[in-house]
């Protein structure tokens, strides 16, 4: 495990080590994942579908719209029907 120190700026501001961004990927505009818990701060690089599930990405990003579609269509009954 590496350990970096660093300093926060007004506003909360920390600048990540170019080393650490470099190697995990995170350009300016990133969006990364803050996670409080007992022990402290984690900070996580949110992958996207097409990462998570390799080669098979492209059809795992169909699924999720599928079921996004799917969702969006049972909440419009419902709301018809109300």
């Amino acid at each position: 495990m590496e350990r970096y120190r660093v300093k926060v700026h007004r506003k909360g501001v920390i600048v990540i080590p170019a080393e650490v961004r470099r190697r995990l990927g995170i350009v300016e505009g990133s969006h990364l994942e803050l996670v409080v818990d007992d022990d402290g701060i984690r900070l996580i690089v949110p992958r996207s579908l097409e990462e998570a599930f390799g080669v098979d990405g492209e059809k795992a990003l169909e699924v999720a719209r599928l079921i996004a579609e799917s969702r969006r269509a049972e909440v419009e009954e419902k709301t018809i029907r109300s």
